[in-house]
């Protein structure tokens, strides 16, 4: 986009910022906890976009004074400034694309902690294998920036692997920075177990779900099959003793959900609800989105776990998305959870596409 395009749209961030401290002051407003947590998200946002909006300007401002240096009958400062621009560009597109992925509309689940599913594919042990370093690629993201994660459930392998493993994530932005990651995640490599030194392929599916509040999802208890076994890996005596697994499944739509987390059989089912909700809640959402006609939707790929959505090829380093054509060549720095740049180029996608909608 045009660097004065995007100063544009940033023209009346001030008088939205002063309506919502305006807002927040209304005594009906501060009574309201859904109301208050809605504006103190949306005041977040928008001084955010303040702050942006001035470190563009400034870096904008000087983008111009080395365009006009260039050609300068100073030849040490034409060559200064030549020097400075690629650098300035770089950081300007960087700078524009969180500004764009924070001028479209916000989803109505931000805010909200997610619900993240990691199975192994195609591949056996070593698609176990990669399961796990998908889990400690989200896990250090989040430690980077202090989100909480809660492990649900997990099927390890005796080699270090997870057949599944279901998390959660609690922070700040977790779903609107997490909400891409749904699909087939693809890993180009040599297998630790593989002794010829060949490049296998094999994948994982991520699903990401965010969390659902109880009232926002009605089940009758009518509608459950619950059963309880004994919990199986780490736990001592108390995975051989006590049935304090759970399972669920829901009976209108076959989804089944387990958790075996906890010691206690009552947090357990507890927490297999709470992501029961948010299935059912996405199947609810993707029937009505289903419905849609196909040229008024807005999407980075179908958020289904089924698409095929990226590759780590580690021979060469590189990191593939599909879905934005991205590409880069740090996928060392990817698995360490440094996903910013990669999140950044997804959620500027997806605000382009919105912004152009409207």
């Amino acid at each position: 986009m045009e660097h004065r395009y995007i100063i544009e749209l940033l023209s009346d961030i001030d008088e939205k910022i002063s309506r919502i401290e305006t807002n927040m002051s209304d005594p009906s407003v501060v009574s309201d906890p859904q109301k208050i947590g809605e504006l103190n998200r949306e005041y977040k946002r928008l001084r955010e976009l303040q702050r942006l909006r001035k470190e563009f300007e400034q870096l904008v401002a000087q983008i111009d004074d080395d365009e006009k240096m260039v050609n300068s009958d100073d030849e040490e400062l034409a060559s200064i400034a030549e020097d400075e621009l690629p650098q300035l560009r770089a950081e300007a597109e960087n700078l524009e694309r969180k500004i764009v992925s924070l001028l479209a509309p916000p989803d109505p689940n931000e805010g909200r902690p997610v619900i993240v599913e990691i199975r192994a594919g195609t591949g056996g042990e070593e698609a176990a294998l990669f399961a796990a370093d998908l889990f400690k690629m989200y896990s250090r993201y989040a430690e980077e920036h202090r989100w909480k994660v809660e492990i649900i459930d997990a099927n390890p392998t005796d080699i270090g692997g997870f057949k599944e493993i279901i998390f959660t994530i609690r922070g700040d932005d977790a779903y609107r920075l997490m909400r891409f990651e749904s699909g087939v995640h693809r890993v180009q490599r040599i297998p630790i177990t593989e002794s010829g030194g060949r490049i296998h392929t094999s994948a994982a599916s991520v699903a990401v779900l965010p969390e659902v509040p109880e009232e926002e999802v009605e089940i009758s208890p009518d509608e459950l099959k619950i059963d309880t076994y004994r919990a199986s890996g780490a736990g001592g005596q108390h995975v051989n003793k006590v049935e304090s697994a759970i399972r669920i499944t829901h009976i209108p739509t076959g989804i089944v959900v387990t958790c075996q987390a906890e010691r206690s059989q009552h947090k357990n089912r507890a927490r297999a609800m709470q992501i029961l909700r948010s299935k059912i809640a996405s199947v609810m959402r993707s029937q009505k989105e289903s419905q849609i006609d196909e040229k008024r939707r807005i999407q980075i790929g179908s958020g289904d776990r089924s698409e095929k959505i990226r590759t780590y090829n580690f021979p060469q380093n590189r990191i593939t998305d599909h879905r934005i054509g991205y590409t880069a060549y740090n996928l060392q720095d990817v698995m360490q959870g440094k996903l910013d740049e990669l999140f950044d180029a997804l959620q500027s996608a997806w605000a382009e596409k919105m912004l152009e909608k409207s």
